[in-house]
């Protein structure tokens, strides 16, 4: 039996690394997509690679953006990547490593190549209760992208073939997610979640991507088999 072909946007993070286990779970016929939009580090490509191989997807496309020439982020810029945030005051508001656009970018990337190959679905790693607050996080957001995909697409328009944004991961907490994945056969030790590593590909322990991971892992009682610059549990909280 052919199984249904699915697109899912991977980081090399673990969000979007038990985005696709969860895609492959349900059958699909993964084709995993990735970015170098100009972000500060090539780390999270490589973890990309390294998830994308250990799950043995049917197809990896890398795609090259260059968002620095937009820039107004840390991750896209030399603005300061915020470090040591409390826990509490995360998602207050929006931080400076909102990249502004990229998913709605990324996903019109996606949008494309599940035209192209016939897929109806596409699977993205948002989360909407343990991140920092981004506005394209949103279910709101997902629910006006999925209408806009099916004004926007011959599939849509002349095929009559429904697109459908997959958020599998939207309300869940970190350590919901972890335990998902684990259950899956998620390598987690393969991922990098960080928006600062160093050169080497490792973690700094100290930004939100960072700390919301850790936070995870405790809750989960388990430990964290990423590599970090200093040893997390060093540090409170």
């Amino acid at each position: 039996m052919n199984r249904p072909a699915a697109v899912v946007l991977l980081s090399g993070g673990m969000d979007s690394a038990t985005t696709a286990a969860i895609a492959l779970s349900r059958g699909y016929n993964v084709h995993a997509l990735s970015f170098r939009y100009g972000q500060r580090h090539a780390a999270e490509l490589r973890a990309a690679e390294r998830v994308a191989e250990h799950l043995g997807v049917t197809r990896h496309v890398i795609l090259d953006i260059d968002l620095r020439a937009i820039g107004g982020s840390a991750l896209t810029g030399d603005m300061a990547v915020p470090k040591d945030t409390p826990l509490e005051a995360i998602g207050a508001r929006i931080p400076l490593t909102y990249v502004p656009a990229r998913n709605t970018i990324f996903l019109s990337f996606a949008l494309g190549l599940a035209e192209v190959i016939g897929a109806s679905d596409i699977f993205i790693g948002a989360n909407a209760l343990d991140y920092s607050g981004y506005p394209d996080c949103r279910p709101e957001y997902f629910q006006a992208f999925q209408q806009m995909a099916g004004l926007a697409t011959r599939a849509g328009v002349e095929e009559r073939r429904r697109i459908t944004i997959h958020t599998p991961l939207i309300e869940l907490s970190k350590r919901e997610i972890i335990e998902q994945g684990l259950a899956l056969g998620v390598d987690y030790g393969l991922t990098l979640t960080c928006y600062d590593p160093s050169h080497e590909g490792l973690a700094c322990g100290r930004c939100e991507a960072c700390l919301l991971r850790l936070k995870g892992f405790r809750e989960a009682g388990r430990e964290d088999p990423t590599h970090y610059q200093a040893d997390p549990s060093l540090r409170s909280g």
